[in-house]
């Protein structure tokens, strides 16, 4: 019999599966970036662990342990069709953005939106990161698993798990410090960006954008997008984002509400999100130094409404 396995206890499986899932929905989703994926990894989850406790004579004693070990090594395989998709992928991709819901009407995607690693500045920074590196950053860093945890559900050793974080923290430090975001002046900041932006107010735009400001856009060859790279540079940057907002529709409805946990701007046509800018700020001079706008009508499910 293994760590995992008890004697048969008495507990529910789906509850205790569904007691569960928030942390489990956050883990794979910081390492994938895509919520349709992530679903399909909880699924994957839902159906080892159910067929799991009905095997006879045993049950799990560390649930959370089990479920996570499975989850993660699901999301890992995941992770490969997720990079071959990349491969064909027209233009530049980014995390797929999730709306904040109402507390009441709260959902396992929720405790993404409490996790340091749901921001998109952060999630675009862990693209960079092998898929081991990624794991081990997600569930140390993050979720704040010991290394010994972590090595028994990767299956590496613990001094490998130990290298892996080094690296990875390393990595991202160098790319995204670490600060604390004031979500009211990041507000302020949003709104003054796209009234100068939609306004076509060009100077406006310039004094709110860092020097080395670098635009992300991911429309995945289905919605509007500036070019197939970032674009990098304020002159060139704003000038792009005036050109791109002049064909705005006239009665676009604007809305202002968390994306990952950070304010930002939903575009709406008729009910319906065509656009999601999030800002990243340069917290020195207050200025954007990096902008995220998903046109993409696949990845816009999660911030309607």
């Amino acid at each position: 019999m293994s760590d995992d396995e008890q004697p048969a206890s008495s507990a529910d499986p789906t509850t205790t599966f569904l007691a569960h899932r928030e942390l489990l929905f956050s883990v794979v989703y910081a390492m994938l970036g895509s919520v349709a994926d992530t679903d399909d990894v909880l699924q994957e989850t839902w159906l080892a662990w159910a067929a799991r406790n009905r095997a006879v004579g045993a049950s799990i004693e560390n649930p959370r342990a089990y479920l996570t070990r499975v989850a993660v090594n699901q999301a890992l395989a995941q992770r490969v069709a997720l990079d071959r998709r990349r491969e064909t992928y027209v233009g530049q991709w980014l995390p797929e953005p999730v709306a904040t819901p109402p507390a009441a009407e709260g959902d396992a995607a929720d405790a993404v939106l409490r996790a340091e690693s749901s921001s998109m500045a952060l999630l675009v920074v862990l693209e960079t990161l092998t898929s081991a590196e990624r794991a081990v950053f997600v569930l140390h860093e993050v979720f704040g698993y010991p290394h010994t945890e972590i090595a028994t559900v990767i299956g590496r050793s613990p001094a490998a798990v130990r290298q892996l974080a080094h690296r990875a923290r390393e990595h991202v430090q160098a790319r995204r410090p670490r600060f604390a975001p004031d979500a009211r002046l990041q507000q302020q900041v949003t709104e003054r960006f796209l009234a100068a932006a939609l306004g076509g107010d060009l100077r406006e735009l310039l004094a709110v954008l860092a020097p080395d400001v670098t635009l992300w856009t991911d429309g995945g060859g289905k919605g509007p997008a500036t070019s197939l790279h970032p674009v990098r540079g304020r002159d060139e940057v704003a000038r792009l984002l005036v050109a791109v907002a002049a064909n705005v529709p006239a009665g676009a409805d604007i809305r202002y509400r968390p994306v990952n946990g950070d304010p930002a701007a939903i575009l709406f046509e008729r009910g319906v999100p065509f656009a999601v800018l999030v800002l990243d700020l340069d917290h020195e001079r207050d200025t954007v130094r990096r902008v995220f706008s998903v046109t993409n009508p696949d990845k816009l499910s999660r911030v309607g409404g």
